[in-house]
């Protein structure tokens, strides 16, 4: 029989995650720990599964997370509430995103500005009119005055530096950037495959 302590925890978490969420389809949550520990205010460990879950405009096909060890207050919890976290903790794990959506969120705000960032720094325009993966590359896409057609440059991407890094697939074109990122959050794994972004790293969460 589940612990009934573990399962009004469980609950309170699931809360205060679609709370932090602009919209979360399927949650799996497995709490790592004991009755025992938790009176102590001590939980070992989160493992989240997540899926079509929007997060701060950017909509993620599949979530898997593993957090370290978080303190809560037990005292507080009562059925139906949201768990109040007071203390940072860790998490790690891999996030996916697929061409289409990625392409949705870079012309729209509150990202528009990352994509024609990466239009700028990858091809020198100003403004970027479209995203696509195909396989292992990253196509983007920027319309010019002189030019009926669209330009189009790809890219590969991995990890390096704890970020993203871009690629000119073109062996003759040496254009690279590395994506500002949050030193909060490191990427460890990065690539591109079925037409989708696949992102491994771990970073700080601060309630």
């Amino acid at each position: 029989m589940p612990d009934p302590l573990m399962t009004l925890l469980a609950g309170a978490l699931k809360l205060w995650i679609r709370s932090r969420c602009d919209r979360l389809g399927s949650l799996e949550l497995t709490l790592h720990g004991s009755a025992f520990t938790l009176m102590r205010g001590q939980l070992q460990g989160v493992t989240l599964m997540a899926r079509d879950v929007g997060f701060k405009g950017l909509p993620l096909q599949h979530v898997q997370l593993r957090s370290g060890p978080i303190t809560v207050d037990v005292n507080v919890l009562s059925p139906g509430q949201m768990l109040s976290l007071q203390h940072p903790f860790q998490v790690e794990g891999e996030v996916s995103i697929s061409g289409s959506a990625l392409n949705d969120a870079l012309l729209a705000e509150p990202w528009r500005w990352l994509g024609d960032w990466l239009a700028e720094q990858l091809m020198g325009l100003t403004t970027l009119g479209g995203l696509s993966i195909q396989n292992d590359v990253m196509a983007l896409q920027s319309s010019v005055v002189a030019h009926r057609e669209p330009v189009s440059r790809c890219f590969r991407i991995d990890a390096l530096g704890n970020t993203l890094r871009f690629r000119s697939q073109d062996s003759a074109d040496d254009a690279s950037i590395l994506l500002p990122m949050d030193p909060g959050i490191k990427i460890t794994d990065a690539s591109l495959q079925g037409g989708q972004l696949h992102i491994q790293g771990c970073a700080d969460v601060t309630p």
